[in-house]
């Protein structure tokens, strides 16, 4: 794994072998990028990474300057290696091991950028309550958007709050915003 830009540009991660974990590729995660790249300020944005794993996506904003990271992720060793990844970059990761959707229910915290990358297998139910949570709890800011990664064997087009998608190989990110004003 490689961080694509920023402080950190092209300095290479090696995440143990034992991390139950689907990275997500650098070509994707390159144009991913590039896309918030036109949207957001990374210096002045909060985000929140749902099934971080190894924390390839929250390595990616902390290079950018993102300063307000949040990680999520269930499994003990993969916040076990973020929490020492972070600390050997000197990048202000905050871990949270916790299931994603309990994380969900009872979170306080508030982002402009949320990002899910849950297992490829999920049925589509499982990654519309990810959606619906988010947007029930009211967790994104208000010119925010939440991105989740999935198989382009799923498709969550029919989701209320769905704006767009886009492919990379067998890769989807889905988008999803509150409508703006102009257009309710």
């Amino acid at each position: 794994m490689r961080i694509i830009s920023g402080k950190l540009k092209s300095r290479r991660l090696s995440a143990p072998k034992n991390l139950p974990v689907r990275p997500t590729t650098d070509m994707a995660k390159e144009s991913l990028f590039n896309i918030l790249n036109n949207t957001y300020f990374f210096d002045s944005i909060s985000v929140i990474d749902l099934f971080s794993g190894t924390g390839n996506i929250s390595y990616e904003f902390a290079s950018r300057g993102t300063k307000t990271i949040w990680a999520v992720d269930a499994h003990s060793g993969c916040v076990k290696y973020i929490n020492e990844t972070a600390k050997q970059l000197d990048l202000d990761i905050h871990t949270f091991k916790s299931d994603v959707y309990k994380f969900l229910e009872k979170t306080a915290l508030k982002a402009d950028v949320i990002f899910a990358d849950p297992p490829y297998d999920f049925e589509k139910e499982q990654f519309l309550k990810i959606v619906d949570l988010v947007f029930d709890r009211e967790i994104l800011n208000e010119d925010g958007v939440l991105i989740v990664e999935h198989s382009k064997h799923t498709d969550l087009t029919t989701h209320e709050k769905h704006k767009y998608d886009k492919r990379y190989g067998g890769n989807v990110f889905s988008f999803f915003e509150n409508p703006t004003e102009k257009e309710v």
